[in-house]
């Protein structure tokens, strides 16, 4: 029996188009495989051209390396080379800075080509300091040298005495301490320093009647007291004599226009204080103080 083929036209276009996408699919084959030898052949060439860059070390052979013993002797003979270099090297002092002291010329500045007088300025802080000096003295000491003084200062009065002073100092302050007008009595050194320098400027040496001595004395008690005191007020009775009732205030303001300006300075000034103090402790009489001793 035979056999019969039969092929269709349907078939044959297919078959057709099966060799038509395997011709595609081995050119784009072949364009991938080009491709991917293309990149491999630039990452060769690039890192040939890396490794070319690098410069590795020739290591020494074996051979020439230098064994314990000549590291040790090398260094010996070069700690000995810098000993011998050090010590033909000569030792030069070591500078030490010295402060110096600029010296003034005694020739005159020129300035513009013309000699220029300086004049020295006086200096207000002194190099040295001033010596301290220490002046010791009792309450009652001062009211005797200040008694004193007042008696030499009234040669006419031949009968006033140094504690007859007193006394007119006392029985004022004792008569502000009862009616009230001050708590704590105020006769100390310092204030007795303050009273003897308004009475050593207002009490003149012509004074020839006990009464007016003592209206003026009792004047300088009211301004030192109004100065001095711990009160803020004092009252002017127990100060004021019937005797210069008309000239009290007339003097008050001719002590305080002239002693103002020394009255601020002997609170501030320590110096003037001690001169003023030392002034009247030299008041005492002679006499008197033998005998104290």
């Amino acid at each position: 029996m035979g056999t019969v083929l039969s092929i269709s036209p349907a078939t044959k276009k297919a078959s057709i188009m099966d060799a038509e996408l395997a011709k595609n699919n081995d050119k784009s084959l072949k364009r991938h495989s080009m491709f991917v030898s293309l990149s491999w052949k630039k990452l060769v060439s690039n890192s040939a051209k890396k490794s070319a860059k690098k410069v590795t070390p020739n290591p020494l052979p074996a051979r020439d390396l230098p064994s314990g013993g000549q590291v040790a002797q090398l260094n010996s003979e070069n700690s000995r080379k810098t000993h011998q270099t050090e010590e033909r090297k000569p030792k030069a002092p070591i500078p030490v800075p010295v402060p110096t002291v600029p010296t003034l010329s005694k020739e005159a500045p020129v300035q513009n080509g013309r000699l220029v007088t300086v004049q020295k300025q006086p200096s207000s802080l002194s190099l040295v300091s001033p010596r301290r000096i220490v002046i010791q003295a009792s309450t009652g000491e001062l009211l005797r040298c200040l008694g004193d003084f007042l008696c030499r200062r009234c040669f006419k009065l031949k009968e006033l005495s140094s504690a007859e002073v007193i006394v007119w100092f006392r029985n004022i302050d004792r008569t502000l301490l009862l009616q009230g007008w001050q708590d704590q009595g105020f006769i100390t050194p310092a204030n007795l320093v303050f009273v003897y320098l308004l009475c050593e400027d207002t009490i003149a040496d012509g004074i020839d009647s006990l009464a007016e001595l003592q209206g003026t004395f009792q004047t300088c008690l009211y301004l030192a007291y109004s100065y001095m005191g711990n009160e803020i007020s004092y009252p002017y009775k127990p100060f004021m004599m019937e005797a210069n009732r008309e000239v009290f205030w007339e003097t008050s303001l001719r002590i305080v226009n002239r002693l103002s300006a020394k009255m601020l300075q002997l609170n501030a000034d320590p110096h003037f204080f001690t001169e003023v103090f030392q002034d009247l402790k030299n008041q005492r009489d002679t006499s008197e103080a033998n005998l104290d001793r």
